[in-house]
Order: C-alpha cells, then structure tokens, then sequence
C-alpha cells in the first residue's frame, strides 16, 4: 500500500492592497498555504478585511498550524471538526477563530482534490448533469463618484462588458454619496434603468455607514420598485427583523442579507426569522467550504436562494463559483468587474463574464494557480 501524503507545512500569508473596486480603499486579506509530503499545495484565504483582524487571524492560524503537521489532507471534514472543537472557548458564534477556519478549510479542500485528481465541483457535486454548468453573472460594485452621470455610464459599460446586471454598495467610501437622499437616489436609480436597458439585473445594497427609517425605506423602495428591481440588500441591521416585516407589507421585491453570519447557528436564526428571500454567505468568513455547504443545506431546506459573496480574491471566487454551481438555488454569482490585484494577478486565468455567464472550474482543487510573487509584492 502506497504511503498517503499527510500535511507537511502550513505557512499563513497577510496581504494589503488598494482595491479599484472600492475606490483604492486599502483592504487586508489573510492567505494560507497548506503542503503535503507528496508536495501537492493548497490555498485558502480569508477576508479579514482590516489591520487588526487579519493580524489576529495570522496568529490563530500560526497556533493551529502545528497540530495539523501530519495529518491526512483529505480527512479534511474531519479536521475541520476538530478546529471547531479546539477553538471553542473563541469562536461561539463568530469572530476571528471562523476566519482562519475558513481559509484552512479552504485551502484542505483544494488539497485534497489535488492530491485526488478531482476539482471542487467534482467533490461537492453539481446542481445539475450538465457537462458544461455555467451560472449568470452580476457585476458587484460600489460607486464613488459625485457626478452620477459618471456612475451611470460606468455600469452600462458593464452590462456591455458581459455581465447580466449589477448590484450597488450605497454609503460606501468617495463622493457618491448614494443612500443618503430620497429624491436623487430614486433619480439615480431611474438613470441606470434608462441607461442599461430593460433586461439588465439591478440590485441596491444599503452600505452599514447608512441608518434609514422604515418610512423612508418604503419609499425608497416603491419608487426603486418602479424600475424593477430584483432585490434590496440588508435596507436594515440583520438583527432589525420587524423592521423588514414592515417592510415587506409595502413592497415585493426580494430581500436579501445574511453577509455578516458567522455560521450555521446564526444562519439559523435569519432563515427562521422569515424576513429575507436571498442568503449571502463569505465562504471565507462563514467556515469555508464545509461551512457555506452545511448553509446551502439550510436555505435549499427554507426554498431561499443562496447568494456567494465573493468580493475578496481568486482564490475565494473559484469557492464560491463551485458553491454557486453545486445548488438549484442559486441565481447568479457575483464578481468584481473592475482589474484589481488580488483576481487579476494573483492568478494565471482570471474569473471573467462572458457573455453573462461564468463557467465552474474544472481543474484538480479551486482550479486555479496561486502566483506567490503576488503575495510576496503585497505582503502585509
């Protein structure tokens, strides 16, 4: 019997770089790097997002990483167990602990299906049996700008560019300042209608810097609604839940959260409230991969959608896109339409839309080759 390759080093890799997407925003990501005595590599990462977090998370990482020398890679559910249990004095319910969990499961199924010869979508399973599965694909964005004009004109590049629709970040980082008048974002939004066409996805997200009242919000809403929107993301705290059964009493479009989730228990707690209708989910904020997939088992059970929030690397978009793909109730996956550093060069083939659509990887693991100099050019 051929000796079975175990876990011979775990190296963790912080990153900071300025993302075009949130107008050259510095944001932090956390990489970890998993080798086995075969010599079969593994990537997973973790959004970490800022200085201090991601900062905590390496040392976790660091602090687990000795106990996984040795280990057999594609027991990979069962070590992730096994963090979960180690970490539990600091991880009920959140916190650092689930980001390097996330990125160590993450990267344990990439090397499994290396040393396998099977990619993700292989090993999880596909919605359907179609050879070539691809899913629709929404440019995510936030706008930055204080002439809207500008702003409308750049997502009808993007509907151009092969995407089906966008979704926006209001209150986010620049001059925008979309989310905080009435009057100009029910203009705002009429323009990008005119200006995309009739067929093109418009979704709105309310950014956490904006505190909307339920008048207001209904109004916003109905006036949104005009222009057919498909969804408005967390208009309140997830916590607000009779704020968005107010809501829900005036409107008709799909509500969409859950973002900010930890794990199974506060998942949960949202599908039970019954307030949203889409399911957002970070494979590397909610425990990775054997985390998002124990998620979708709850939403497939609601009749939900699950949405993947893939606004980080490569490395957490071929996640995500095998997440997207392994589920019938997934609409579209979201992608970052802007080149930035951390999906254009970290890895050899880019994730681009083509013609609305994006295919699933195939290649053994995430399908995709981390390119360490990248990570060596950002090093945190």
């Amino acid at each position: 019997m051929a000796n079975v390759p175990t876990i011979a080093r775990v190296t963790v890799h912080p990153v900071t770089y300025a993302e075009p997407n949130d107008n050259n925003s510095m944001r932090f990501l956390t990489f970890v790097r998993i080798e086995s005595t075969d010599g079969h590599v593994g990537w997973g990462e973790a959004i970490t997002q800022f200085p201090g977090s991601t900062r905590g998370t390496v040392e976790i990482i660091k602090g687990l990483a000795d106990d996984l020398i040795g280990k057999d890679p594609t027991q990979n559910i069962g070590i992730w167990r096994d963090i979960r249990k180690q970490t539990w004095w600091y991880s009920y319910r959140g916190g650092l602990a689930h980001f390097a969990l996330s990125a160590i499961d993450i990267a344990l199924w990439d090397l499994k299906g290396k040393i396998t010869g099977q990619s993700l979508i292989q090993m999880i399973g596909k919605r359907d049996a179609s050879p070539d599965t691809r899913i629709p694909v929404l440019a995510s964005t936030h706008v930055w700008n204080s002439n809207l004009d500008v702003e409308v004109a750049r997502h009808e590049k993007f509907i151009k560019d092969g995407y089906i629709g966008f979704k926006i970040g209001m209150g986010k980082r620049g001059d925008a300042r979309v989310g905080y008048d009435l009057d100009r974002d029910i203009k705002f939004v009429k323009d990008l209608r005119a200006a995309a066409g009739p067929k093109a996805w418009i979704m709105m997200d309310r950014g956490q810097s904006l505190n909307w009242t339920v008048d207001e919000t209904i109004a916003r809403v109905q006036a949104w609604e005009e222009q057919d929107l498909k969804w408005v993301e967390e208009p309140f705290e997830p916590w607000e839940f009779e704020h968005f059964r107010k809501l829900r009493q005036h409107t008709t479009t799909l509500f969409a959260g859950g973002e900010r989730e930890w794990d199974y228990r506060g998942y949960s707690e949202v599908i039970n409230s019954g307030t949203l209708d889409v399911i957002g989910c970070d494979v590397g904020r909610a425990e990775g991969i054997t985390g998002a997939l124990g998620i979708i088992r709850l939403v497939e059970a609601a009749g939900l959608w699950f949405n993947s929030h893939a606004w980080s690397s490569a490395v957490n978009t071929a996640a995500s896109i095998a997440l997207s793909a392994s589920t019938p109730r997934c609409l579209l996956q979201e992608l970052k339409p802007d080149e930035n550093p951390m999906q254009h060069e970290l890895v050899d083939e880019p994730f681009v839309a083509e013609n609305g659509s994006i295919g699933v990887p195939n290649k053994p693991g995430l399908g995709i080759n981390v390119n360490e100099k990248v990570l060596a050019k950002y090093a945190f």
